[in-house]
């Protein structure tokens, strides 16, 4: 009967750490999927988006691209670093655990 029961606390325990990984996991996708929505009816909103009969211009975004700074580029990974992401080539797009990746800051440190 002890034994069970230990059993039985021990998946307790791991089900307490899954849904803490999935209520972590659902935070960050929440807070992600804001800040892309966001900039998404940021990018909307700018003028030579949409041609006068109201239909998107497809090659606007490419445009506009091309006119960025290369700085620009570097100020965006380096804000994706701060908001708790990984740049590195090896977990890119993850989310970092408070901590400092090597690889990522490595990146950052290249000029």
């Amino acid at each position: 009967m002890e034994m069970q029961i230990g059993q039985l606390y021990q998946q307790l325990a791991e089900l307490k750490q899954y849904l803490a990984e999935l209520i972590e996991e659902n935070h960050a996708l929440k807070s992600e999927n804001d800040r892309l929505r966001r900039h998404l009816d940021q990018g909307t909103e700018g003028p030579g988006l949409v041609l006068p009969d109201g239909e998107r211009e497809e090659h606007a975004v490419f445009d506009r691209m091309n006119e960025m700074d290369i700085g620009e580029g570097y100020d965006n990974l380096a804000r994706l670093y701060q908001e708790g992401f990984h740049i590195c080539n090896v977990h890119f797009g993850s989310p970092r655990r408070d901590e400092d990746c090597l690889f990522c800051l490595s990146f950052l440190n290249k000029k």
